[in-house]
């Protein structure tokens, strides 16, 4: 069976606590990061013990980090980068030598991932994040970080982070001109440079699906298909060089078949996402869902069987939910939906496994 995770920002930064996580059923440990340390330093071992012994004190495993940032040097190629990428190095090895073997990274330009309303109210009272791009185009790239940061609740939301993106207009500096292709090789240049301490060490790395899976402000997008992804792994063909499936951000383009890309990915799948979306009929608006299948337009058992039909047994985690019962949360990443989520999946997940014994 797959193991079951939930993302945890910390107790500096999260409204849910351990001992909570702990009490749902099925969960194994916790996707997390050291949250505060700046794209392109080392994370040092004691940090990384301090917080791998918090979670297992609290009866968990850390099953994944999400992310070790990739610093805008190494994306766009800066004078900085190789030393960037050595510290990446040094931090990987860090990570492996407190047992910590699965990593969760982006290679998008300037915001991890864009949503235009983190509170967008459904018909039932419950908030969503949600999408739209007649939004994104009305506006300028800080008119946008200024959107979320009203929207956010006072919460630091990942890759939204005030003290990175106060220089958006910096940022945007470094990739003027960039094409696909450009950010394309700079991915290949890092992964080739990390492929050997992965090896090493036996660490996946996991790439995530660019969200939304188009340009945002004009910046390039690689990784938003099976034809970007089978274009990754076949760059470098290292086993080590793999995917974080991530449905709900390969679902904001309804062309990507979901349960295909999953079947076709077999061996290079380290990490999963796995929730739902809501389709609008108008062109690249979208809103987030609950997990099952009748709340948006995924179909969650098919996603589930291609995630069984390849023998996938690693991490997963609900990733988003909805805010419901009043929860006063970081928007997307309360407790409640993501609890209910996570049973759901499991349920399927369940059925699969004991139909395909008999």
């Amino acid at each position: 069976m797959m193991k079951l995770g939930f993302r945890w920002f910390g107790d500096k930064y999260d409204t849910v606590k351990l001992w909570q996580l702990r009490q749902i059923p099925g969960t194994k440990g916790v996707v997390t990061s050291l949250y505060g340390v700046a794209p392109g330093a080392i994370w040092g071992r004691d940090k990384i013990h301090a917080l791998k012994s918090e979670v297992e004190e609290a009866g968990l495993e850390i099953l994944c980090i999400e992310s070790v940032n990739v610093a805008d040097a190494i994306k766009a190629a800066t004078y900085d980068r190789d030393r960037c990428i050595e510290n990446y190095i040094k931090s990987l090895e860090n990570l492996a030598e407190e047992g910590i073997h699965t990593v969760c990274y982006n290679f998008m330009p300037v915001f991890d991932w864009t949503r235009t309303d983190l509170n967008k109210m459904r018909e039932d009272g419950a908030t969503v994040l949600s999408y739209d791009h007649s939004v994104v185009e009305s506006v300028d790239p800080q008119e946008m970080f200024d959107i979320v940061d009203s929207d956010s609740s006072g919460h630091v939301l990942p890759g939204w982070e005030p003290e990175r993106l106060g220089k958006v207009k910096e940022l945007f500096g470094l990739y003027k001109g960039m094409d696909e292709d450009t950010l394309f090789a700079n991915l290949v240049y890092f992964l080739k440079a990390i492929m050997p301490t992965c090896d090493k060490y036996d660490v996946d790395m996991c790439i995530h699906i660019d969200d939304p899976c188009w340009s945002v402000f004009g910046l390039p997008r690689i990784v938003r298909s099976k034809e970007h992804l089978h274009r990754i792994m076949d760059a470098v063909p290292n086993v080590h060089n793999g995917v974080t499936l991530c449905t709900g951000s390969l679902s904001s383009d309804p062309s990507n078949n979901i349960p295909d890309i999953i079947r076709s990915l077999k061996g290079r799948i380290h990490f999963a996402h796995i929730r739902n979306t809501r389709q609008s009929g108008t062109y690249r608006v979208f809103e987030e869902a609950a997990h099952i299948s009748c709340d948006g337009y995924l179909d969650m058992y098919e996603i589930m069987k291609a995630f069984y039909d390849i023998g996938y047994d690693g991490p997963f985690r609900p990733d988003h939910g909805r805010n419901i019962w009043g929860e006063m949360a970081m928007p997307g990443y309360g407790l409640y939906d993501r609890a209910l989520g996570s049973q759901y999946l499991l349920g399927l997940e369940e059925a699969i496994i004991k139909a395909n014994k008999k």
